[in-house]
């Protein structure tokens, strides 16, 4: 049987013009992806593909104006759940991280990065339906703490710090997960010290890793 050489087709959205216009160019020059659509923000990106033919692929820029990338990713994984997104951001802090992820991105890109490693992550996508770069993944395991010694069996969380921890998967701060759980501050952060002590993590990726695998909350 031939191979098949359908294109796999690609919209990028950026509120900038010429990165979006480089993008464009760039992503044409390589072989098999074919740029099918253009927008300057994600509103704009959600009337063309209401109007349009699907892409198979969106380049997503995190911070747009009207609507970013967090709603854009959330609007689409929502309607039209096999569009995979990969989102292309300067942003580099661990909670943008996270929370892209579990609204749907299959792959999150800095914008420093070289031409190649984005060929790479559409490769990714396509092929394993999920891109983390090296410094992604870095990211995600710097919390940890010799992770693959812990026998979760071992670890007993009671009602109070598993809600804690599904909190801590959110994009909310440290005090409004105070709020959230009606304690005070303080009661909260003796909350985090002991969960890292309890887990062995350092950080707050740390403890959502914990909670992603032992399915305290899902991805």
């Amino acid at each position: 049987m031939a191979k098949s050489t359908r294109q796999i087709q690609v919209a990028v959205a950026d509120d900038h013009n010429l990165l979006r216009s480089a993008l464009a160019r760039l992503i044409n020059t390589f072989e098999g992806y074919s740029v099918i659509m253009e927008a300057e923000n994600g509103k704009d990106l959600c009337e063309k593909i209401e109007a349009n033919v699907l892409p198979d692929i969106v380049l997503l820029d995190l911070n747009m104006p009207e609507m970013d990338g967090f709603e854009t990713t959330q609007w689409l994984h929502k309607k039209y759940p096999h569009v995979k997104v990969l989102t292309l951001s300067m942003l580099s802090d661990e909670r943008s991280i996270i929370k892209i992820f579990r609204l749907g991105a299959k792959g999150y890109l800095l914008k420093n990065a070289d031409p190649s490693e984005l060929k790479q992550a559409l490769d990714a996508i396509v092929n394993k339906n999920v891109y983390l770069s090296a410094y992604v993944s870095d990211k995600l395991v710097s919390g940890l703490h010799n992770d693959a010694d812990i026998d979760s069996r071992e670890v007993v969380l009671n009602e109070k710090e598993r809600e804690f921890l599904r909190w801590a998967c959110s994009e909310l701060s440290y005090k409004d997960i105070a709020d959230k759980m009606y304690l005070s501050p303080r009661t909260i952060d003796d909350y985090r010290q002991s969960l890292f002590n309890k887990l062995k993590v350092h950080s707050r990726v740390g403890l959502v890793m914990y909670a992603i695998k032992n399915k305290i909350v899902e991805l």
